[in-house]
């Protein structure tokens, strides 16, 4: 088996948190143990960036107004007002757009933690 650690990012994702919610309540029940949780947690990073990286061919770009950013142990974090986001998807007769007030992003390298 792989040692290779992953980014804990999705954990925060409403799949993550669903996951994460569902484990608290098998932990308190006595169902699981808290080892138990936290390999599941493990192999659910490992899965969703292995995923995610295979499978999402769609990009978007977006045009906004950089309100603040930093970088801190390898991690860009940007907040950006008055966004609009267009998509650009394959298969898309379409190029739809989103506008937010606000939005953070967060983006860290690509290689995983440990990797040259």
């Amino acid at each position: 088996m792989n040692n290779q650690t992953y980014y804990e990012l999705y954990r925060r994702s409403s799949i993550g948190t669903a996951l994460t919610d569902a484990l608290d309540d098998l932990i308190s029940e006595g169902r699981i143990a808290p080892q138990l949780a936290m390999k599941i947690l493990s192999n659910f990073d490992r899965g969703i960036t292995e995923i995610l990286a295979e499978k999402v061919k769609a990009n978007l770009s977006f045009k906004g107004h950089l309100d603040t950013y930093r970088f801190c142990d390898e991690v860009w974090t940007f907040l950006i007002k008055d966004v609009t986001f267009k998509f650009n998807g394959q298969g898309q007769g379409q190029n739809p757009s989103v506008t937010a007030d606000k939005v953070k992003i967060v983006s860290c390298n690509s290689k995983k933690p440990g990797e040259q």
